[in-house]
């Protein structure tokens, strides 16, 4: 589950994507730069390969690591992509392309808006897409929607498998969530009972009217950080905290969690980008991050903890404030605003911003947890922290298991 913006100004457009997957399911930042390939290669995607083109472009992705495409990223040209399972009524193939393949492939291929939409069909039509895309479950898989932005407009591409529908987005705001949007095509593919159990419509409709408001990347970052109408999570048996943007997991029939988050400010020229590389935009900075300048995260991650990628160490932090979102978050939340703030207005080297980041949440996790090993109790609901204590177990993580 996931929710992206869009905000399309006169002369600049404005990005957030918040990627909505399973906890355990570290997503990694990673850096390629532009290649050529020789005539007649292929390259091999999650499940299927294709045809490979003469020349790829440079990227920065946020991809879950277990996979080959990404949930979203942006290109050496400022072309920036997000995407979103959807349910229709449309039959779903054992095999394809999977969403995030189309969204690294388009990427890797297009320059603007125009052409990221000719790509994604042309690739949606020659290919297909399908495929197992759950991590906890490899059988769960859906179609997917997109939202594409360059620095001077945006578009949304529906799909429902080989169908598709194209909304073009000159002005003002826009976003998509877990559930067809434009609105013929909905009627006529949409799967009402599995997007009503996302919640796409209760997010969509918060995101949305924010996205009307928002001026710049602090703005966005609000507005990825929203837990709806309380300050801390409010959690459902049925699907846990899916009802807002800060997606948190716990629910008994379905459970998503906010795994990465990304900003984008796109002017010609002049593309700026803000990542978090970690879950739980309520817990984490916004780095900037570069197309040509790749930042050392350490190994590629696994859904095993490894206190050596940056990923997992956030983790400690965000699975103890979780605990007491009302009493921890304030901890630090001034702080890490205060410092942001500076990064949204000029950007720093990003190694610099990255290791400044870990600093800080390293003695935030340290502070919190010598509360919790006192005996802090943990507020959230019996079926949640249940949930929490099953996946803490199967990744290892040593803070949220050990601390009473």
């Amino acid at each position: 589950m996931c929710d992206t913006i869009v905000h399309v100004d006169a002369g600049r457009v404005l990005f957030a994507k918040n990627s909505d997957r399973d906890p355990n399911e570290a997503q990694a930042l990673e850096w390629h730069p532009a290649q050529v390939h020789p005539a007649g290669t292929s390259v091999r995607c999650t499940y299927v390969e294709v045809p490979q083109v003469p020349r790829t472009h440079a990227t920065v992705l946020s991809r879950p690591f277990w996979m080959w495409g990404a949930e979203m990223g942006t290109n050496e040209h400022g072309l920036t992509i997000g995407n979103e399972a959807v349910f229709t009524r449309q039959p779903y193939a054992d095999t394809g392309l999977t969403g995030m393949d189309l969204l690294r492939l388009t990427l890797e291929r297009a320059v603007g808006t125009d052409e990221a939409v000719s790509t994604l069909i042309d690739l949606l039509e020659a290919h297909g897409q399908g495929g197992g895309c759950g991590h906890e479950d490899r059988g769960f898989t859906y179609h997917n929607s997109f939202l594409v932005a360059d620095p001077h407009r945006a578009a949304v591409l529906e799909t429902a498998g080989s169908r598709w529908a194209v909304e073009e987005v000159t002005a003002g705001a826009r976003s998509i969530s877990n559930g067809l949007t434009i609105p013929a095509f909905a009627r006529q593919h949409s799967d009402r009972l599995r997007t009503r159990v996302s919640a796409c419509g209760v997010r969509r409709g918060r995101t949305e009217a924010a996205a009307r408001q928002v001026t710049g990347p602090a703005d966005l970052a609000a507005v990825l950080r929203d837990h709806g109408a309380h300050d801390a999570p409010d959690y459902s048996p049925i699907n846990g905290a899916m009802a807002a943007p800060c997606m948190h997991a716990g629910g008994l029939l379905t459970a998503s969690q906010t795994t990465a988050s990304w900003i984008s400010e796109l002017a010609a020229g002049a593309q700026r980008h803000w990542a978090t590389g970690t879950a739980a935009p309520c817990t984490s900075f916004f780095k900037p991050v570069v197309v040509d300048t790749p930042v050392d995260l350490g190994p590629a991650p696994t859904d095993r903890f490894d206190q050596a990628v940056t990923w997992w160490r956030h983790e400690r932090l965000h699975r103890l404030a979780l605990r007491d979102p009302a009493r921890f978050l304030p901890r630090f939340t001034s702080e890490r605003d205060r410092l942001e703030a500076a990064w949204f207005a000029s950007p720093p080297d990003p190694s610099a911003a990255f290791a400044d980041a870990d600093s800080r949440t390293a003695g935030w996790t340290a502070d919190i947890a010598a509360e919790v090993a006192a005996g802090r109790r943990d507020v959230r609901p019996r079926y949640v922290q249940r949930y929490w204590r099953i996946r803490d177990r199967r990744a290892g993580v040593p803070t949220a298991t050990t601390a009473r």
